[in-house]
């Protein structure tokens, strides 16, 4: 997961996943969407691929990316637990101190 998060940290990233959400795009289509070098894309398109969060798939001489919609799905499971606990503990804790101070 971690390598997921670091993945999505970068706005530039984030673009491409939703570039490849719906449809399958080659580096050239993705390339351009944006404003950096035709390399810099294929740079970031290896670090989704090895985060495991877009798939490449080859037809003939092109590379066909898309969004792997499973492992965003696990990762959405992941920070959904992540939060539900953090929301869980914030509320056993306000609860706690209302009982403390005795407000309601």
């Amino acid at each position: 997961m971690d390598t997921m998060l670091r993945a999505i940290a970068d706005g530039t990233r984030r673009r491409i996943l939703a570039l490849v959400w719906h449809t399958e795009r080659t580096a050239g289509e993705i390339a351009a969407e944006f404003s950096i070098t035709r390399p810099a894309v294929s740079q970031h398109l290896a670090i989704l691929r090895e985060s495991r969060l877009v798939t490449v798939r080859r037809e003939g001489t092109r590379r066909l990316y898309q969004v792997d919609l499973t492992a965003i799905a696990r990762l959405r499971a992941e920070l959904s637990q992540f939060w539900d606990n953090r929301l869980a503990q914030l509320k056993r804790s306000a609860e706690a101190s209302t009982r403390r101070t005795g407000r309601r």
